[in-house]
């Protein structure tokens, strides 16, 4: 080997170390940039079963399955942002990711409440297997692109107690100027029946119910609806549910962050969120039967809404979606996405199930 070859292989040696030292740099600061660690606003408190506690969950198994290379920080609510801003937040980059129920979006996008709970929609089952196989999660995720926010199916409760009421309601005129806290579609649903509806984050609820600033509420479960007080107060308690047969929860992730990530780490992340919505939707359905239970020691009274109030109730529905599809494209593709899944699953059900 001459002098001249020997340079060269000096140098092509050099250049190649260089370039490995490189990628090795590169793959290492790739690495260092896939850790998550992430601030996340939560929508509710997490201690209430089914609601909240999924994002915990999620919380506590993100950090053991990845040996703590992603790691989420949980915020009860308020603690960063208001409830009501956590999509506006992540969109802004205020905070990376949050913990959304996106029934309090549909003031600026109308579709996004039928991702968080539909009148007389679908039950938790037919929801999920709309979101995840009948094209539910692509929609989402086409409604919230312009947004800059990626959208995980987080947490499904079963249905809601239709309402706490200080008096009874047997008709339609019973709804006539009642002050209701009533949070998403089934509000403009009520709204129509003449009821005056106001939206209030659940913590501030019992203050106002107990002041007589609002004569009824809805919010959730009977096991959460205990936990804020509504009984010591109101009463009457209606069934069924009508405008929350299901109520879906969200992560939302910015979507910058969301693909800077790798695949692995997003796999994780949703699987995470998959596993927590429905361990935390098992939570919720063990407590029920016993918070029924304790109704009668405690002087209340668990009702059925009469046949006329539900026909009511209907009418108004059919009547708010239509509207609402005439009124906003997006509203009625994801509406008659559901409609058209919920043909089939309605069938199965009818013929299936006791």
């Amino acid at each position: 080997m001459n002098r001249t070859t020997r340079s060269l292989t000096k140098t092509s040696l050099s250049v190649l170390a260089g370039a490995v030292l490189a990628a090795n740099l590169t793959t290492a600061a790739q690495a260092a940039d896939d850790t998550v660690r992430w601030k996340v606003q939560a929508v509710f408190n997490t201690a209430w079963p089914g609601l909240g506690n999924p994002i915990r969950l999620v919380e506590e198994s993100l950090k053991e399955a990845s040996g703590g290379e992603a790691q989420i920080k949980v915020y009860e609510p308020g603690k960063i942002v208001p409830s009501f801003g956590i999509t506006e937040a992540v969109k802004n980059k205020q905070i990376p990711a949050g913990y959304a129920w996106f029934g309090y979006d549909q003031g600026k996008m109308p579709a996004a409440a039928l991702f968080a709970a539909v009148p007389f929609g679908m039950d938790p089952l037919g929801y999920s297997a709309w979101w995840y196989e009948g094209g539910g999660q692509q929609l989402a995720e086409k409604l919230y692109a312009p947004h800059n926010i990626h959208p995980i199916l987080c947490s499904i409760t079963g249905a809601e107690t239709a309402g706490w009421f200080r008096n009874e309601i047997n008709k339609p005129e019973d709804l006539q100027g009642l002050k209701i806290r009533f949070a998403g579609i089934g509000g403009k649903v009520l709204q129509k029946l003449g009821a005056s509806v106001t939206v209030i984050p659940g913590g501030e609820i019992f203050p106002a119910l107990e002041k007589g600033a609002i004569d009824a509420t809805e919010f959730a479960t009977p096991a959460i609806d205990e936990m804020l007080g509504f009984d010591k107060v109101a009463k009457h308690n209606y069934f069924p549910g009508w405008h929350q047969p299901f109520t879906a929860s969200h992560l939302v992730v910015n979507t910058d962050v969301w693909n800077g990530l790798s695949k692995s780490k997003q796999s994780l992340i949703e699987t995470a969120c998959t596993a927590a919505t429905f361990r935390g939707l098992a939570y919720s359905e063990s407590l029920q039967g016993a918070k029924l239970a304790t109704f009668d020691s405690k002087g209340v009274t668990p009702h059925r809404l009469s046949p006329e109030l539900m026909d009511a109730l209907q009418n108004a529905t059919n009547e708010v979606m239509q509207e609402a599809s005439s009124a906003d494209p997006m509203f009625k593709e994801v509406y008659e996405s559901m409609q058209n899944f919920r043909a089939g699953y309605d069938q199965w059900k009818k013929l299936g199930s006791l």
